[in-house]
């Protein structure tokens, strides 16, 4: 037996119980908590000196073992138009599918998942990457970071 929910919202949340008569059993019960969490999207600003290394978290409080269970990808986005720059699916090695000359040979997922750009550009400057991870086809954690580059 299964309960099916459509568009689901966060007042859904609460006990639900599954109940049914057996033979010669009696009744026989099930309980659940559901509990429904918006989608949650972190914003951070990073600030990072031209020519140096720049590292991103995918998401700040998840661990490698947890992101490893799920795959992933890391965007960059310049006015409205988003670019895939890597994805990774658990047990496998990153796939780098960025076809822009600007990040070919500069981008890579480092530790944690961690987005490596090496050496940062002024074209950089107010740029947003984003990290999105899949729980479940419906269920996408994300994080997001615009990048500010200053000069020496």
């Amino acid at each position: 037996w299964a309960l099916h929910l459509k568009n689901v919202t966060i007042s859904l949340s609460g006990q639900y119980e599954c109940s049914f008569a057996t033979y010669p059993y009696g009744t026989k019960a099930a309980k659940i908590q559901l509990i429904i969490k918006a989608e949650e999207e972190q914003h951070y600003v990073k600030e990072v000196r031209l020519n140096q290394t720049l590292e991103i978290p995918c998401l700040e409080d998840k661990t490698s073992e947890t992101l490893s269970n799920y795959p992933l990808k890391w965007l960059v986005e310049e006015n409205g138009r988003k670019e895939e720059l890597v994805t990774k699916e658990p047990s496998c090695p990153a796939v780098y599918r960025n076809s822009s000359a600007l990040y070919r040979q500069r981008v890579h997922l480092g530790f944690n998942n961690t987005l490596k750009i090496f050496p940062t550009k002024i074209t950089d400057d107010g740029r947003m990457f984003s990290c999105h991870v899949v729980y479940h086809p419906e269920r996408v954690q994300k994080s997001s970071t615009t990048v500010r580059v200053f000069g020496k």
